[in-house]
């Protein structure tokens, strides 16, 4: 394992106590450290020398922000720039796979799934989305439901598995972050969305590196 994901690795087992002990300053501390590993892993893997490597370099950068934003959860308004500031990195990270190149076969495929995918997670969440979040939770869900399909679409161009599960990945963590703040809020959301998430971030982080 490289070095910036045993040190991620490490962070978010720190997090997730800190998360269960509801211990906010260790939150406010280890957070953002967890997350700077991500970036550092893609530093390290050369996202700087390849265009996808810099769209992929940019969303993480957002990711990070969003990060740091979705901490104090009392502040809607901050949690709202934290949900844009997601959205325009699952953005950049749509213009990585486009970069990359896209199989139309794939993408239009994946298209089908991820329509059906986001009706049903629109229709979860609906009674639970407060009316000042309904309009960016319905933008998120269509941005990266795009995101997933140009992934899919990548992955059949250019065969990286990594992509693919790194988009996936990244999908099915949000799913633990709407839960946790608009269905029930509760550690367990935390305790399988927080690892997955930060797995999905060092897997397109190092996809860096093929490219």
């Amino acid at each position: 394992m490289q070095p910036y994901a045993i040190a991620t690795t490490l962070f978010v087992l720190v997090l997730l106590v800190a998360e269960q002990r509801g211990a906010r300053l260790g939150v406010w501390i280890v957070k953002p450290l967890a997350s700077t590993g991500f970036l550092a892993a893609a530093v390290a893997a050369g996202a700087t020398a390849s265009s996808y490597g810099r769209w992929i370099l940019a969303g993480l950068v957002l990711s990070w922000f969003g990060d740091v934003l979705l901490i104090p959860r009392e502040r809607s308004r901050v949690f709202l720039a934290g949900v844009i500031s997601f959205l325009l990195g699952h953005v950049a990270f749509a213009g990585a796979f486009v970069a990359r190149g896209l199989a139309a076969s794939y993408a239009a495929v994946a298209a089908l799934g991820a329509i059906a995918a986001l009706l049903a997670v629109a229709r979860w969440l609906a009674p639970h989305l407060p009316r000042d979040m309904r309009a960016a939770a319905h933008a998120y869900m269509v941005v990266i439901s795009v995101m997933v399909v140009t992934a899919v679409g990548t992955f059949g161009a250019a065969g990286n598995v990594s992509i693919l599960v790194g988009a996936l990945a990244f999908y099915l963590s949000d799913l633990s972050v709407a839960r946790d703040r608009f269905v029930e809020h509760a550690f367990v959301n935390r305790l399988w969305g927080l690892p997955l998430y930060y797995a999905a971030q060092l897997v397109l982080a190092y996809s860096t590196t093929a490219a």
